[in-house]
């Protein structure tokens, strides 16, 4: 199970920028020579063409389509590592043709979860932070950036009707002050859930968690995985739904930029991927 995505990217491009020597001219050249190569690299990924389909743990598939991509587990981690993080080797990534956010999605066979607990978000949100100040503890020894655990962007909220775990929460990066969002969905299946989690920027989280749902749409377990088709003698999970929150909530994505044009740069050249692109996390030159 994919478990944490490590902040870093906060830091890239103005290292780049300030390992540049001479004028400030010469400075945001090599910084624009380096987004053009990181546009480069991530345009030669594997994303999925429109109509083609991904396989997630195979127990789901995402459907690519003229809006949204998606990335196998392979380029998922080269993904991950180009924009500053540690690879999890079983992820899957979505993403808008169009839109400045990513989703990392990973599958646990965990059984069938019961959707019957209530849930307590002080108490989950306490929990959460005791995490995160182990976690950062982690990082530091492995050579990766910390971020702090601010609370709920959104609280814990769940959909019995969809089966769907959603909530956000707000981090601070330590090196140099960024917020960074992440909003995690839990879709419940027949023998285990699908984390999903979208990578964003605050100022952009209404829309881009709109449009995140809206490319979840694509995503759905396959016959036979559907968590209406439970039946006696299936695996039930020790966990409920306050667990899939502590056990998830804490896992932190970050990006160099956003994915603005990214199939268009997959066409015509990678000079077009980054023109443009607001970055969500990284430091103003």
């Amino acid at each position: 199970m994919w478990k944490q995505i490590a902040g870093a990217a906060a830091l890239a491009l103005a290292s780049w920028a300030a390992q540049a020597q001479g004028t400030p001219a010469e400075a945001a050249s090599s910084a624009a020579n380096a987004e053009q190569e990181l546009g480069r690299q991530i345009s030669a990924l594997g994303w999925l063409k429109p109509g083609t389909s991904g396989s997630v743990a195979n127990k789901a598939a995402f459907k690519a389509s003229e809006k949204y991509t998606f990335l196998g587990t392979a380029d998922t981690d080269k993904f991950l590592q180009l924009n500053g993080n540690p690879p999890p080797g079983d992820a899957y990534t979505i993403a808008p043709v169009q839109g400045s956010w990513f989703g990392i999605l990973s599958f646990a066979d965990e059984g069938y979860i019961k959707d019957d607990e209530q849930i307590d978000a002080a108490a989950l949100l306490k929990q959460l932070k005791e995490q995160n100040v182990a976690s950062n503890e982690r990082k530091r020894q492995q050579g990766y950036p910390t971020m702090t655990l601010e609370g709920w962007a959104i609280p814990p909220r769940y959909d019995s009707s969809s089966k769907r775990l959603e909530w956000g929460t707000r981090f601070i990066s330590d090196a140099d002050k960024q917020p960074v969002v992440n909003v995690s969905t839990r879709i419940l299946g027949r023998s285990g859930y699908t984390s999903a989690v979208l990578v964003t920027s605050p100022a952009t989280l209404d829309a881009d968690l709109a449009d995140f749902k809206s490319a979840l749409k694509d995503y759905d377990y396959v016959s036979g995985e559907k968590y209406s088709e439970w039946k006696q003698g299936d695996k039930v999970a020790a966990i409920g739904l306050g667990a899939l929150v502590v056990g998830g909530a804490a896992a932190v994505a970050s990006s160099k930029g956003g994915l603005k044009g990214i199939l268009l740069a997959i066409a015509a050249g990678a000079a077009a991927l980054w023109t443009g692109i607001k970055k969500l996390f990284g430091r103003k030159s």
